[in-house]
């Protein structure tokens, strides 16, 4: 697929529905999680339902026990499956520029005005989204093809202040790897180094012994 022969919409379209999702049967799972924080070492169980509910257990430390919620929160929202319209339906699609490695810039507008994206190789490699107050930018370097859509591998993400264009505190960059579990891929590992100040944070979350809940009729 050439972008002179297809629209932005048809372009960003073709990228949206290529991303992994999970489908209805997705019955949830259960997990052993440990979470490497700098110099400290916290161990629980995570369990994240058919409804992508996430919950943790075992985990006396409330800020620890938070980050791992948190990161089974991200990672459950961006696997639920929602149709092309459904996300997208209230937004335009314009093309801008081609960088020097064949990214296709997508401009929004409508309802997501002043967000873009960029496309390359049918994958999203850019986002840029103002959420909850803050503009986020994501750059993936690389991803997992699954052989049922792609996963991204290895990024990074950075806010800044939609206003000011101040960046709000430091750069993160991830990097992710996933476990087939049943007809399932799910996170296995993520590592996540973020630079503030000067100062590098390293924070890595591994999960293992990783069982699919019983489908319920």
């Amino acid at each position: 697929m050439t972008v002179a022969q297809v629209s932005a919409p048809e372009l960003f379209r073709a990228a949206y529905e290529n991303r992994y999702t999970w489908d209805k049967s997705f019955p949830g799972y259960t997990a052993d999680v440990t979470l490497k924080q700098d110099d400290q070492v916290f161990t629980g169980k995570a369990r994240v339902s058919a409804g992508f509910k996430p919950e943790v257990e075992g985990i006396e430390d409330e800020d620890a026990k938070q980050a791992i919620h948190g990161q089974l929160f991200e990672i459950a929202i961006h696997r639920v499956r929602r149709t092309f319209e459904e996300t997208h339906g209230k937004n335009s699609f314009s093309f801008g520029n081609t960088d020097e490695t064949g990214a296709v810039e997508i401009l929004m507008g409508g309802k997501a005005e002043g967000d873009r994206y960029k496309v390359r190789d049918n994958e999203v490699c850019l986002v840029h989204r103002h959420i909850h107050g803050v503009v986020v930018t994501i750059n993936t370097f690389s991803s997992h093809d699954t052989g049922e859509g792609y996963l991204s591998h290895r990024y990074d993400s950075v806010y800044h202040d939609p206003q000011t264009g101040e960046q709000k505190g430091g750069k993160s960059l991830f990097e992710d790897e996933y476990e087939k579990v049943g007809n399932f891929y799910i996170l296995s590992r993520r590592a996540i180094s973020t630079e503030t100040d000067g100062q590098t944070s390293v924070q890595e979350f591994l999960f293992s012994n990783i069982q699919l809940l019983e489908a319920t009729a």
